[in-house]
């Protein structure tokens, strides 16, 4: 039995386009952002009186009601939706923290104070573009918290690596435990905390009887089809494998997923001891079970909770509340209910909270109809603004010669590091570190420096943000946002070598909060670490410009644990380092006066 691939809608873009247009139909208290694909909470004197944090959400489409169906009164404030299964842009989400919901930043006192919390499920492509957009909007003011949920145990630690819990259902009892605790009026850094303790007592997994079809897209070859009557056990919400497949009726497979949630004895999946004497469980469709048989499924999982683990949850919801586009299957999840440690309230009564959003079940209220109300948000002006001096100082002249010449040596290594990747990679990297460094030489030649640290730095920003793509893109673009905020907090004077380093040093923490990588796992980390490291010891940019260049040269050899070169085979690997840190090693060269050659380097 193949997955269908007949559907009313063909046009991918056409779908998602018109779905998000459905949010404000069916919510009217719900507006669209078209360009940017944001569903808000229109502007409204009543109930926007007090200052409350914002709730925002998103990631790919095809997980409805996840998240446009979410927004509304009591839940979140806004969600930035991509394609289907693909990550939003950091630009759409930036505009979503920035014009879309209220911030009140520059100004505290009263109620809780504003602020924004971003909720993200743990997938690579999520946590970079909005951790950007967060880095940018705290470089901006905005207060902003961003919590990362993963929740499923469907792939267990060994596989999962660095990388770790992919986030499905459970994500939506964090955003109504968040956006409960956000309406009564609570800080952001309670609203954080709580919602991390949710996100921490967690677990869910997924089983499905078939892989979906996404429109407009070539159907899949067979092979990978399932077997009638055969399940794949942990499947992800995006087609990803679980830990298996096998034929199993209903109660050995509810009796399996339960095990993988619960067996402490199982040390790959022990995520967590579900030890609380009040649980909540939530049976979520995956899009393509009928009503009926989810009914049939809920009933065979409270039975085994109470037969086999004495569990009697307080409250069962039941539902469709994150979907894989039509997929026939169900997730299961349950969350531990602890003591959220603000004196009250509870996470239960948090959840019984009212929300007027129609993806939780939970009527649009007759008032919200009659209201007609019309009120929209407008967009704020560009997020191109200028910097404002920061009376951290260094000669201008000095500063351009000396990042052309590190500039000049990146493209100059283009073909080496091109070589690489196509050994270990995609191929792409050299033209991609290339094109961001011809992008910024055209910048340099055509702008003013100012010899402020802070101003001519970022004006660098939006440069890497708009030429550079992929993974390694959104890192130097988080990396340098950060930088910027970095440099601000550094005070006024001449900009010292151990300036930077300080600088440096707070953005390489930065960027750790969005990529699992550290030195030793064969990424461009293993050339900048050693870089900022050197630098903040000695003051030395030559000698830590040599570390780099030893750290880029150590990862011949090395085994990658995240990047592409996770996937490609071979032994390719122990001939060549990894692309992305000998480009980089080769910037930090240049800046130097020194020239990368095959084994070491000499000066030009």
């Amino acid at each position: 039995m193949a997955s269908s691939a007949k559907h009313f809608i063909n046009d991918p873009t056409h779908l998602v386009n018109s779905a998000l247009r459905a949010a404000t139909l069916t919510n009217p208290a719900l507006a669209l952002d078209a360009d940017n694909k944001v569903v808000y909470r229109r502007p409204h004197a009543a109930h926007d009186a007090g200052k409350k944090v914002s709730i925002l959400s998103g990631g790919g489409s095809g997980h409805e009601p996840s998240f446009a169906a979410m927004v509304g009164r009591g839940m979140l404030d806004a969600a930035v939706a991509g394609t289907i299964f693909a990550s939003p842009s950091a630009e759409q989400v930036r505009v979503a923290i920035q014009a879309r919901v209220d911030h009140h930043h520059h100004h505290g006192g009263g109620g809780g104070g504003g602020g924004v919390l971003v909720t993200v499920m743990n997938y690579t492509g999520d946590v970079l573009n909005f951790g950007m957009a967060v880095e940018k909007a705290r470089a901006a003011g905005v207060p902003v918290e961003m919590v990362v949920v993963g929740d499923d145990v469907g792939v267990g630690r060994e596989k999962a690596g660095k990388v770790g819990r992919r986030g499905i259902a459970g994500t939506v009892l964090v955003h109504k435990i968040a956006g409960a605790l956000a309406a009564r009026g609570r800080s952001l850094d309670e609203v954080a905390r709580v919602a991390r303790l949710a996100a921490q007592n967690l677990v869910s997994v997924g089983a499905s009887l078939e892989r979906v079809h996404v429109p407009g897209r070539a159907v899949a070859p067979t092979e990978d089809a399932l077997a009638p009557g055969e399940v794949e056990i942990g499947m992800g919400i995006h087609n990803e494998s679980g830990s298996g497949r096998e034929k199993v009726e209903l109660p050995a497979l509810v009796g399996r997923m339960l095990a993988q949630m619960l067996d402490q004895g199982d040390a790959d999946r022990a995520f967590l001891n579900v030890n609380s004497n009040e649980v909540v469980l939530l049976v979520n469709n995956l899009g393509g079970v009928s009503v009926l048989e989810l009914g049939g499924i809920t009933a065979e999982v409270v039975d085994q909770l109470a037969r086999d683990w004495r569990i009697e949850p307080v409250r069962v919801l039941s539902g469709t509340y994150m979907t894989s586009l039509n997929g026939l299957g169900f997730s299961i999840t349950l969350l531990n209910v602890v003591n959220t440690d603000i004196g009250g309230p509870s996470m239960v009564e948090l959840l019984d909270d009212p929300a007027e959003a129609t993806g939780w079940s939970a009527p649009v209220a007759k008032q919200t109809w009659e209201e007609k109300n019309a009120a929209t948000r407008e967009a704020k002006a560009g997020g191109e603004e200028q910097a404002k001096p920061s009376g951290l100082k260094t000669d201008p002249d000095e500063f351009r010669s000396k990042l052309e010449a590190g500039l000049k040596s990146v493209i100059s290594v283009e073909p080496e590091v091109t070589r690489y990747d196509t050994i270990v990679g995609d191929g792409d990297c050299g033209i991609g570190l290339k094109r961001g460094a011809e992008a910024i030489l055209k910048h340099l030649s055509q702008t003013k420096l100012t010899g402020d640290v802070v101003v001519d730095v970022a004006g660098l920003v939006p440069v890497i943000e708009n030429t550079m793509d992929g993974t390694s893109g959104a890192l130097y673009a988080i990396f340098m946002n950060s930088l910027v905020h970095a440099l601000r907090t550094q005070g006024s004077g001449d900009a010292s070598p151990k300036t930077w380093a300080a600088a440096l040093r707070q953005s390489c923490d930065a960027l750790s909060r969005y990529t699992p990588a550290r030195p030793g796992d064969r990424t461009l980390v293993d050339a900048l670490y050693p870089f900022v490291e050197t630098l903040a010891a000695s003051g030395d940019v030559r000698g830590a410009a040599e570390a780099a260049k030893r750290g880029a040269d150590g990862t011949k050899g090395m085994h990658a644990s995240l990047g592409r070169a996770v996937y490609v085979g071979g032994s390719g690997f122990e001939k060549v380092p990894d692309p992305g840190a000998y480009g980089l090693a080769s910037f930090f060269l240049g800046l130097t006066g020194l020239k990368p050659v095959e084994d070491g380097w000499e000066t030009v």
